[in-house]
């Protein structure tokens, strides 16, 4: 299951519309859904044909995602990490986890982006998402950023 690029396209796109529509990343996954989630994740390869700009506006329009407040990339002092970079991030973390699971990938994707990790790797004027993929699986099982 590793690089997996349609996760990596629906956690991108995710990333992309939480900037576009300044709002947290968990909430941005509360809006689209489930069912909604299956369907970027299913159909990623005919989606990243698109620009993702185009995109992001139809499911902003289709899932009624409202502008918020949360400006995490005019709070930032340092260079800002692209939304690929990002989308890569939270790709990496879920194959990590669901690894030899039942689950299906979008549950994991769900269970992610609703934890506590959200508002850490959101935060560019930390060093976190710059950090291996094995510490931030091993902070994310802790739960905590680990010393």
């Amino acid at each position: 299951m590793k690089n997996d690029s349609a996760l990596f396209y629906t956690c991108s796109l995710i990333e992309f519309i939480g900037r576009r529509q300044k709002m947290r990343r968990a909430l941005v996954v509360e809006h689209l859904g489930e069912d909604t989630l299956k369907r970027i994740y299913k159909y990623a390869d005919i989606f990243h044909c698109e620009p993702i700009e185009k995109v992001a506006d139809d499911f902003i329009s289709r899932c009624n995602i409202p502008m918020d407040s949360f400006d995490n990339l005019g709070k930032c002092r340092y260079e800002i990490p692209d939304y690929w970079s990002v989308g890569e991030i939270y790709e990496r973390l879920i194959e990590d986890i669901s690894e030899n699971s039942e689950r299906d990938i979008i549950e994991w994707l769900m269970e992610v982006y609703t934890s506590w990790i959200d508002s850490v790797i959101s935060n560019y004027n930390t060093d976190f998402y710059y950090q291996s993929r094995e510490y931030i699986v091993e902070c994310y099982r802790e739960g905590r950023v680990c010393a």
